[in-house]
């Protein structure tokens, strides 16, 4: 309670970023040093790629504060999975289509050529089955074309996932 007073009256702003992102700092981070920092202790690399972004800057220079080591080789395919979300590198898509032939033919146009990265169907019930599409994309702006593209109600119920719709 008190560290949130202190920082309230001391921090001009707080930046918001999700797990995915924190991942794709810390790949970025090993990719730059050759070590591996925790999702937490990430966080501060993370927040400044945030800032910088939503601020439009562009080569600037800034530091950030890394605390934390606590990370296991256990965890590492997790953080490499889920940075290619915080990098908008992958678009993952939780869709309802319906139970009946054709239905997952009508999903394929929507994907294209792009190259899926993950394919998880469930039966649900005689109405719609669920499923879990990933799509290795370029970038945000092609996951805002993919979102667009799944809203057509042929395909069926669509929910992207935050980096899918840009907001990561």
């Amino acid at each position: 309670v008190h560290t949130f007073r202190i920082c309230r009256r001391l921090l001009d702003g707080i930046v918001l970023v999700d797990t995915d992102a924190s991942c794709a700092a810390m790949r970025d981070m090993f990719e730059d040093t050759g070590r591996v920092r925790e999702p937490a202790g990430a966080l501060s690399v993370a927040g400044a790629k945030a800032w910088l972004r939503d601020n439009g800057m562009t080569g600037k220079t800034v530091a950030a504060i890394l605390s934390g080591a606590n990370m296991n080789v256990d965890r590492l395919r997790h953080v490499a999975e889920r940075a290619d979300l915080g990098e908008c590198r992958e678009a993952i898509l939780a869709a309802t289509i319906p139970e009946r032939p054709g239905s997952f033919r009508k999903l394929c146009p929507v994907m294209g050529r792009r190259a899926v990265t993950e394919f998880n169907y469930r039966y649900g019930d005689s109405a719609g089955a669920h499923g879990f599409v990933g799509l290795r994309v370029p970038g945000r702006h092609e996951a805002d074309a993919l979102v667009a593209a799944v809203q057509d109600p042929g395909v069926g119920r669509t929910e992207p996932t935050a980096h899918a719709r840009g907001q990561a």
